[in-house]
């Protein structure tokens, strides 16, 4: 059986993350909503004012899907907790484990982390 990998993005997956990011809309319906540029992406995920964190889940090192995350911040804990905005993963990988992985991955980074709570 092929490996399933999950990482987080480095600035090199911008185009894959777009790419993800166009799939999504599509198979949603909403391609007409996409805004994003790769230079949006850069400044937003990597540069100095980051606002969410990117998974990528592989199979067999093949780019399969993706997860976007935040932080929020959970009032009554006290304490911040992690957001998952959005799961996708390319029709042609799924039911192979690969979104399970990257949701595990993220349930791990939210305990490892300390957060009270995973959205």
């Amino acid at each position: 059986m092929p490996e399933i990998r999950i990482r987080p993005a480095t600035e090199k997956d911008v185009p894959l993350i777009l790419s993800f990011v166009r799939e999504l809309a599509g198979y949603e319906r909403l391609s007409h909503e996409v805004s994003a540029t790769e230079d949006l992406l850069r400044f937003y995920l990597f540069g100095e004012k980051r606002g969410a964190e990117v998974v990528i889940g592989q199979h067999a090192d093949e780019p399969a899907g993706f997860v976007l995350f935040f932080h929020n911040f959970l009032t009554f804990l006290g304490r911040p907790g992690i957001y998952l905005e959005d799961l996708y993963v390319r029709p042609e990988f799924r039911r192979k484990g690969i979104g399970r992985a990257m949701l595990t991955y993220l349930a791990g980074l939210t305990k490892d982390r300390d957060c009270g709570r995973l959205e």
